[in-house]
C-alpha cells in the first residue's frame, strides 16, 4: 500500500520525542546577537575591561545578575565564620593533579604556570591559588554534571598552592575537555580552569577562567564574549611556554594573573559557571 492509498485514519507522520533544549535558541541566534553586541561596542568609544553581569546571549545572567547596591561587611564578624589555613596546611603534591589517585589519568598532560602580581607588577606572596577543571572527556565530577562522557577515576579536577616570594605558581594537570552546557541548542564551553585566589582574608576572594589558545569555541561562547572589549578577552588566554614544556612529558602554558589596575584580569564576581 503506497501513501496515496492510506486514508486520513491510516496516515501517520513519525514524531521524535522533544528533549528539554528543543525549543531553546540556536547558536546562529547567539551568534546574531554577540556579533550585534559587539559592533554597539565598538562604535561607542568606551572601555570596558570586566564582564557586562547582564548580558542577554548567556542567558542566565539577565535572572542572576546583581540589582542592588554592594553593601558592606564587616571583615572580622565573616572571618569568624570563613574557613582558614595556613602554610602548613598546603603539600606541595596538591599541585600536581595527576598523582593524587590510584593511577594515571588520560588526557594530555601539561603545566601551567605564571605570576600573581598587583595593578604595579610587585608579586604578590603566599597567597593561596585554588583550580578547579572538567577532565580530557570535559566532564566534572559533580553529581549535576550528567552528560555522557566518562569519568576518570583517576582525576580529580582540583588542586592548589601557595605563590612564591616573587608571585609565582606552578600547576601540572591534565588538559580540559570542551563540554555542552544549557544555555543554548548545542552549546559547548571552550576548554577553561577555573582559579581562585585569597588575599589576607576571606572577603578578598576572586574567581576566574583561564582558556588555552585558538580554541575554535571562543567566538561562540556568551561567557567569554561577555567581555565585550577584545584586548581584555584576551587576557583570559594563556601563552604556550616552550621553556616550561618537558621532553616527552608535557606542554607548558604560561599564564599570570593581576589583581589590580587597568590590566586586571576579569573575575567571576557572583557568577558561578
Amino acid at each position: 500500500m503506497t501513501d496515496q492509498d492510506q486514508g486520513p485514519e491510516e496516515s501517520f507522520v513519525h514524531l521524535t520525542p522533544k528533549g528539554p533544549d528543543d525549543a531553546a535558541d540556536t547558536q546562529a541566534d547567539l551568534d546574531r546577537e554577540m556579533a550585534q553586541i559587539s559592533a554597539d561596542y565598538a562604535g561607542s568609544g568606551r572601555t570596558e575591561t570586566q564582564p557586562r553581569l547582564d548580558y542577554a546571549p548567556y542567558r542566565s545572567s539577565i535572572l542572576r545578575h546583581p540589582t542592588k547596591d554592594l553593601h558592606h561587611a564587616d571583615p572580622e564578624t565573616i572571618e569568624l565564620h570563613a574557613p582558614a589555613f595556613g602554610e602548613r596546611d598546603v603539600h606541595r603534591l596538591e599541585s600536581d593533579l595527576t598523582v593524587q589517585s590510584g593511577g594515571e589519568p588520560i588526557g594530555e598532560r601539561i603545566k601551567i604556570r605564571g605570576r600573581v602580581l598587583d595593578g604595579d607588577g610587585r608579586p604578590v606572596r603566599r597567597q593561596l591559588v585554588e583550580i578547579w577543571q572538567a577532565n580530557a572527556a570535559g566532564r566534572y565530577i559533580h553529581k549535576r554534571d550528567q552528560h555522557p562522557a566518562p569519568i576518570d577515576p583517576n582525576f580529580t579536577g582540583v588542586g592548589r598552592c601557595l605563590t612564591g616570594d616573587d608571585g609565582s605558581y606552578e600547576f601540572v594537570t591534565i588538559k580540559p575537555g570542551p563540554y555542552p552546557w544549557k544555555n543554548h541548542r548545542n552549546a559547548w564551553r571552550p576548554a577553561h580552569v577555573h582559579f581562585s585566589l585569597f588575599g589576607t582574608d576571606f572577603t578578598q576572594r576572586m574567581i576566574t577562567q583561564m582558556y588555552f589558545p585558538s580554541d575554535p569555541l571562543f567566538a561562540l561562547d556568551p561567557i567569554f564574549q561577555s567581555i565585550v572589549d577584545p584586548k581584555a578577552r584576551q587576557r583570559l588566554v594563556a601563552a604556550y611556554d616552550h621553556d616550561a614544556s618537558e621532553h616527552e612529558w608535557l606542554l607548558g602554558y604560561t599564564w599570570d594573573i593581576v589583581l589590580s589596575g587597568s590590566n586586571r584580569t576579569w573575575t567571576e564576581g557572583d557568577s558561578n559557571v
